[in-house]
């Protein structure tokens, strides 16, 4: 077989970059195992503008924001379903610091941050002492629609080879690679941290942390917002189920679901609301996190005909398409990627195998 681009792994990286190549009318298969843990598969797909316990606006907003909003927009009038939807946060303050750290933002005027007008408001479903503050302008993509029905695009048109990608069986020649009986012009991994490992990448600062979430049937309460007291409780597509999570785990023995996250989060949850509440499913996963917070975009510096679109840690929903974007203009027009996630800036120690 022969195409221009072998793009391993259909998360959420290697759905926009196929979607967009498709654009382009050039050709490609994907390769994807169906990993029904990996982050995308497991993630609630939360874009919000502002991070951390400072509440600082994060990185490249205005660009990447806005860019989210349409790509998801595209890809769902594609494939005639529902991608994103906006939904503004509402922050119970969990102590007095935050609180304070909160409004000190709003009387900064950051665009994003608000008061919210109606304290009592949110009484009948929840416990909270301290108010509560809105973020606005925060989108739930809603990965549980796209990757799925991206998949069967690309099964019907004979786009994608579920199986395990075999590095071994990867042969790399100055102007084409070589995978089985699969010839292409360059290789683009999208897959999570198996690039961790991967001999072409594994030099790159990654910072591997673990996840954690539940699924909570809460058929009382309103899916007009996301909700926030230390635990973020977001809406997914089918009424009445919330997605409960998430923590961030540095060190950790492997990627299973543990008995301790599951019984802090449910006492969090007796603890934090009044409505009653059906936990039915809990899982696990591995982010792929960089030690600069900055996500791995490019090609190879030693081996052209290699890429990487990888890296975006918890941003992923948010980052993933434009960054998919900026790969597909420099493989099909030689578009400079925006420095900061070029992985040119790894250049030297990349060089170094």
């Amino acid at each position: 077989m022969q195409t221009e681009f072998l793009i391993i792994g259909q998360g959420i990286s290697g759905t926009f970059l196929s979607y967009y190549l498709l654009k382009e009318k050039r050709s490609f298969l994907v390769i994807d195992n169906g990993n029904k843990n990996s982050p995308s598969a497991i993630s609630a797909g939360i874009i919000n503008p502002v991070t951390g316990r400072r509440m600082v606006t994060v990185w490249m907003a205005e660009d990447i924001l806005p860019f989210a909003w349409k790509a998801y927009n595209d890809i769902g009038n594609d494939l005639n379903i529902s991608c994103i939807s906006q939904k503004s946060l509402v922050d119970f303050f969990p102590n007095p610091h935050q609180r304070v750290v909160f409004m000190e933002r709003v009387e900064e005027n950051n665009e994003y941050l608000h008061s919210y007008p109606e304290q009592n408001k949110f009484n009948p479903f929840f416990n909270y002492d301290l108010g509560c503050g809105e973020i606005r302008h925060c989108y739930i993509a809603h990965l549980e629609n796209l990757l799925p029905a991206w998949q069967q695009h690309l099964k019907t048109n004979n786009q994608l080879l579920e199986e395990n990608f075999e590095l071994e069986k990867l042969s790399i020649a100055e102007d084409k690679i070589q995978y089985k009986d699969i010839r292409a012009e360059k290789i683009i991994f999208c897959d999570g941290l198996s690039s961790f490992q991967n001999p072409f990448f594994q030099q790159l600062p990654f910072a591997p942390n673990k996840g954690e979430m539940l699924i909570v049937d809460i058929p009382d309460l309103p899916q007009t917002h996301i909700y926030k007291k230390g635990f973020i409780l977001a809406p997914l597509q089918k009424s009445g189920i919330f997605w409960l999570g998430s923590n961030y785990q540095w060190n950790f023995p492997n990627a299973d679901p543990t008995k301790e996250f599951y019984e802090q989060a449910e006492r969090h949850l007796k603890a934090w609301l009044k409505l009653p509440f059906t936990i039915i499913d809990h899982k696990a996963g591995l982010r792929p996190a960089t030690l600069e917070r900055r996500p791995f975009v490019g090609l190879h510096p030693l081996y052209p005909n290699v890429g990487i679109l990888n890296g975006m840690g918890t941003k992923g929903c948010s980052l993933t398409p434009f960054f998919a974007k900026q790969l597909t203009d420099l493989l099909i027009s030689n578009i400079a990627i925006e420095p900061d996630a070029d992985i040119k800036r790894f250049s030297r120690i990349l060089s170094k195998q």
